[in-house]
């Protein structure tokens, strides 16, 4: 693994980037993409898009298939121009500039490694191209392979590479040249599922180190949450939803976002009231679940009418599944049968048909070792969770 000296301590703040330089008013973007669009034909893959991202970020734009994502980062590469708006990089907007003059480069979801070259040679590639000088082309070349952990296997062949090594070599290839922005497309999708996971932390570590900034584009939910300082979310062209990591899972600005940014149970509701939070800027909501009508409370963030519609949702890992009826004040209960199950090892996914007929997802934990599953198809169980974990939503 890259560096693992920083994954085993906690390090000092980034000396490229603040914590939040987002939430920093004084604080000045480094990539700025001002009202973006892409028109092909009749079709708008970019729709007048506006976003900022901040130096030393590491950046995921997250969408599904054809949701425009892959467009908006072939435009900052240069390789497709926008049909309206700007791109400005450090100061310098990017209209008319083309793709090998930007300081920018791009790492490929195919690697793109060359087959007849050694790994040195691959890496070394773009500065022949560039006429460094030899001495500097070895040092340089030099130091990046150490820098991911490649010094072994400099003279090694892409086909005598795992997975995970060719993706070390493509991203040594590409910030061998000091770029001020890294580009990646869907850049561990070729891996398996355990490596995938080891090069995440390996790429924030990198990343870290180098105080470059990524950005990332990805359809991968856990992708997203593992590597990003901050995540825009991508539907039709457009930015539905952007924030950290943890913002957008928590509190996600409606059902799109909330159910493409993992998984949730949500529950159509009726608000019966709605005060202000006395001293904060929310609101105490309770609401009545459609069908059930079991009574909810939630905490939201706008003032709603009484009778007025919204979703509540609920994270399958927010929810208790037990055999015997549990206490509480703050809790929503629901009784149900297990339908289906699947175990995980450190978890096990439960599917729940409530009394109502509408099936409840949960997500628990195995904390005891055993060879035995403790609840079983068909097994009548009771599922709760505390009001503090309903979302409202009202899109």
């Amino acid at each position: 693994m890259i560096n693992k000296n920083i994954s085993q301590a906690k390090q000092p703040a980034s000396p490229y980037v603040a914590e939040t330089p987002w939430l920093d008013p004084k604080a000045k973007p480094f990539i700025q993409i001002k009202g973006l669009s892409k028109q092909f034909d009749d079709f708008t893959a970019v729709n007048n898009i506006s976003l900022d991202i901040y130096k030393g970020e590491l950046f995921t734009i997250l969408g599904g298939s054809g949701c425009g994502k892959s467009t908006l980062l072939r435009m900052l590469a240069g390789f497709e121009m926008p049909s309206a708006g700007q791109i400005i990089i450090d100061d310098v907007d990017m209209s008319g500039v083309p793709a090998y003059d930007r300081p920018i480069n791009m790492m490929f979801q195919s690697y793109a490694v060359f087959p007849h070259m050694t790994v040195a040679q691959n890496v070394a590639y773009g500065l022949k191209k560039e006429r460094v000088a030899k001495l500097e082309i070895t040092r340089r070349v030099s130091e990046m392979l150490e820098l991911v952990q490649l010094s072994d296997l400099a003279k090694r062949k892409p086909q005598q590479l795992s997975g995970g090594e060719r993706q070390r070599v493509a991203l040594a290839r590409a910030l061998i040249k000091q770029p001020k922005v890294l580009l990646l497309d869907e850049p561990l999708a070729a891996l398996d599922k355990k490596l995938r996971e080891q090069t995440q932390f390996e790429l924030m570590n990198l990343q870290y180190q180098l105080g470059i900034t990524f950005v990332v584009v990805t359809h991968d939910q856990e992708e997203a949450m593992t590597l990003s300082t901050r995540v825009a979310v991508m539907d039709q062209g457009q930015f539905v939803q952007t924030g950290t990591p943890t913002q957008v899972y928590e509190s996600p600005k409606n059902r799109f976002v909330a159910d493409f940014f993992g998984t949730i149970n949500l529950f159509d509701a009726t608000v019966i009231s709605c005060q202000p939070n006395e001293g904060t800027a929310s609101y105490d909501i309770k609401a009545k679940l459609d069908k059930t009508g079991t009574m909810v409370k939630a905490v939201g963030e706008s003032l709603l009418s009484p009778a007025s519609t919204i979703t509540i949702g609920v994270r399958p890992e927010k929810i208790g599944i037990s055999h015997e009826r549990p206490e509480g004040d703050n809790l929503t209960i629901a009784k149900g049968v297990v339908e289906d199950l699947a175990y995980y090892g450190n978890r096990s996914i439960y599917r729940v048909r409530s009394e109502s007929g509408r099936v409840i997802q949960v997500s628990a934990q195995n904390y005891q070792r055993s060879e035995q599953l403790s609840l079983e198809w068909d097994d009548q169980v009771y599922l709760s969770w505390d009001s503090s974990c309903n979302v409202v939503l009202t899109e």
